[in-house]
């Protein structure tokens, strides 16, 4: 069941990111899922440079907006080198 709530959280955090970043994007659902969900790694990763993450846990939690921040910065990387095309 967790994967499942991953998938959906992610696939909104991919449509926001989506949206606020003008410009075409050819990916369908799952892609914009698979980004949504990288996007809160990327955010997570980007959150613990500047808090400490709770003791025992490997991975700083992003919240949404960093989730989407990530997600942003991951659609401009894939943009710039064009890897969807």
């Amino acid at each position: 069941m967790h994967y499942i709530w991953m998938f959906i959280v992610g696939i909104f955090t991919g449509l926001l990111a989506r949206f606020l970043m003008p410009g075409a994007d050819q990916m369908g659902l799952l892609m914009t899922g698979l980004v949504g969900i990288a996007g809160s790694f990327i955010g997570g990763m980007i959150s613990g440079l500047f808090s400490k993450p709770a003791d025992g846990s490997l991975l700083h939690p992003a919240g949404l907006i960093m989730s989407v921040i990530g997600a942003m910065i991951l659609l401009f990387i894939v943009r710039h080198f064009h890897l969807l095309a």
